[in-house]
């Protein structure tokens, strides 16, 4: 039996077909500090997470 493709692979899809990008969003760098990509924040090294907005990747 064959699985139908999950809400966000479609969207995905949709989305590249149509030259958007669709990669997942990581962590930036500035000042040798990680910085969120959603809210700025800096944060040491070792954070996993946005202490600020709470941002995690792969959310």
């Amino acid at each position: 039996m064959a699985t139908a493709p999950s809400t966000d692979d479609m969207i995905d899809e949709f989305l590249s077909q149509r030259g958007h990008e669709t990669e997942s969003v990581g962590w930036q760098e500035s000042y040798n500090k990680k910085q969120c990509p959603d809210c700025g924040g800096l944060h040491e090294g070792a954070a996993t997470e946005c202490s600020v907005c709470g941002w995690a990747p792969g959310n």
